[in-house]
C-alpha cells in the first residue's frame, strides 16, 4: 500500500485530537474564563455539530479546488484557530476558535478519507481508508488523556499549542510529500440532493448515523456504567479505556482488511451483527471480569471496524459523487455521536445507566435493518439517474 496514506493518516490523527482534547480539563476550563462546567461542555457539542454540518458545504464550495492546495489551504487555518484556542482570553473568542478549527477540521477529514482512495490500487482502497480511520479513532481515543496531562502540566491552552505544532509539521510534509490530486468533476447543487433520494445512498448513510447512535448511547456513558454497575475506582476505568482506545485503533484497520478481503457488503452486515451481540452480552458480563474484558475488545474494536468498509461501499455505490458520499457519511457519523450522546443522557435521566447497553443495541439493530435494506437495492444506472 501506498505509504503516503500514513502521511493523511497523521493530518487526520491531528484533526480528530481537538475535538475533545480538552473533555479532561473542562474544570480548568470552566474555572480559567468564568463560566459554568456546563458551558464549558459546549465546546465539544458545539464542535461535533460544526463539524457534522460544515463538510458537505465547504466540499462544495471548493470542489474545483486541486485536493493538495485544498489541504494545504485549509491546514493553514486550521493552525490559525488553534492559536486562536491558545491565545482566547474570553470563552467568547474561544468558542470562535473551535468553529473555526471545526470547519477546516471537517474538510480536512474527508480530503484525507478521498486523497487516500485516490492513490492507491482499487484493492488497497479499503486497507486505506481504514487507515485513514486508525488515525481518526487513535485521536479520538487519545485526545482526553493527552489533553488531561499536558493541560494539567502546563495549563489548559497548553493542548492548543501542541496541536499547532503537530499542524505545522503535517504542512510540511504534504507539501514535501504529497504530489497534486485533480479535483472530480462538480456535481450541481439538485444532484447532489439527488443523490438522497437514491434508497441505496441514503439508508447506507443511516446505517452509519444509527450504529453510532446505538455505540455512543453506551460509551459517551462508559465511565458512569463501570463506576455504578461494576464498582469501579478510578484506576481501574483508566485501564478499561486503554484497552478500549487500544482495540478500537486496530479495529479500524481490521475493518479495511476485511473490506478487500471479502467485500464491503458482506463486512458490513458480518461486523453489525457481532457488533450487536457484543453489546447486549455486556450486562451479563458484568460480574465476571474476564469475559467482560474479552466483550469490551470486540465490542470496541468493531466500533471503527464498520467505518471503512461503509466508505468504500458508498465509494463502489455511488462513484461519481464519492467525495459528497465521503463527506456526508462524516457528517452522519458525528450527528450520530451527538444523538447517541442525547440518548443515552436520557436513559440515565428517566432510567438507569445499567439500560444503556441495551438501548444502545436496538440502534444497532436498526442499523442493521437499513444496512440489509441498502445492500438489497440495485445500484441505479446511468439512463435511470438521468430520467
Amino acid at each position: 500500500m501506498n505509504k503516503k496514506v500514513y502521511l493523511l493518516a497523521l493530518v487526520a490523527f491531528v484533526v480528530g485530537t481537538v475535538e475533545l482534547i480538552i473533555g479532561g480539563i473542562l474544570d480548568l476550563v470552566a474555572e480559567d474564563l468564568n463560566v459554568s462546567l456546563g458551558k464549558a461542555g459546549l465546546l465539544i457539542s458545539v464542535f461535533s455539530l460544526v463539524f457534522a454540518v460544515a463538510s458537505p458545504v465547504l466540499l462544495t464550495v471548493t470542489a474545483r479546488v486541486e485536493r493538495k492546495k485544498l489541504m494545504m489551504t485549509t491546514l493553514v487555518i486550521f493552525f490559525i484557530g488553534n492559536l486562536l484556542a491558545y491565545w482566547s482570553p474570553t470563552y467568547s473568542i474561544i468558542m470562535a476558535a473551535r468553529v473555526l478549527t471545526a470547519a477546516t477540521g471537517s474538510l480536512l477529514v474527508v480530503l484525507a478519507v478521498t486523497m487516500a482512495s485516490s492513490v492507491v490500487d482499487k484493492k488497497y482502497r479499503g486497507r486505506a481508508i481504514g487507515t485513514i480511520f486508525m488515525g481518526i479513532s487513535g485521536s479520538l481515543v487519545l485526545g482526553v488523556p493527552i489533553g488531561l496531562t499536558i493541560g494539567n502540566a502546563f495549563g489548559w491552552r497548553a493542548p492548543f499549542l501542541l496541536i499547532s505544532i503537530l499542524t505545522l509539521l503535517s504542512m510540511a510534509a504534504v507539501m514535501l510529500l504529497l504530489e497534486k490530486v485533480a479535483p472530480k468533476p462538480v456535481l450541481s447543487v439538485r444532484r447532489q440532493l439527488q443523490t438522497l433520494k437514491n434508497k441505496k445512498i441514503w439508508s447506507a448513510q443511516m446505517t452509519s448515523f444509527l450504529f453510532l447512535t446505538g455505540h455512543l448511547t453506551l460509551y459517551a456513558y462508559l465511565t458512569p456504567y463501570l463506576k455504578t454497575v461494576m464498582g469501579m475506582n478510578g484506576t481501574w476505568v483508566s485501564v478499561i479505556y486503554f484497552v478500549f482506545g487500544t482495540a478500537a485503533v486496530i479495529g479500524g484497520g481490521i475493518g479495511g482488511v476485511l473490506s478487500d478481503k471479502f467485500g464491503s457488503e458482506k463486512s458490513i452486515i458480518g461486523i453489525i451483527l457481532v457488533f450487536a451481540a457484543a453489546i447486549f452480552t455486556i450486562p451479563f458480563t458484568t460480574s465476571v471480569l474476564p469475559v467482560f474484558l474479552v466483550v469490551l475488545v470486540v465490542w470496541s474494536a468493531l466500533s471503527w471496524a464498520v467505518t471503512p468498509a461503509q466508505q468504500n461501499y458508498l465509494i463502489s455505490s455511488a462513484p461519481e459523487s464519492a467525495d459528497i458520499q465521503q463527506s456526508l457519511n462524516n457528517s452522519a457519523l458525528h450527528f450520530g455521536i451527538a444523538f447517541g450522546s442525547l440518548i443515552g443522557g436520557f436513559v440515565i435521566e428517566q432510567g438507569a445507566v445499567s439500560l444503556n447497553p441495551t438501548v444502545g443495541g436496538f440502534f444497532i439493530l436498526a442499523a442493521l435493518v437499513t444496512a440489509g435494506f441498502s445492500i438489497t437495492r440495485k445500484t441505479e444506472s446511468k439512463k435511470e439517474k438521468a430520467a
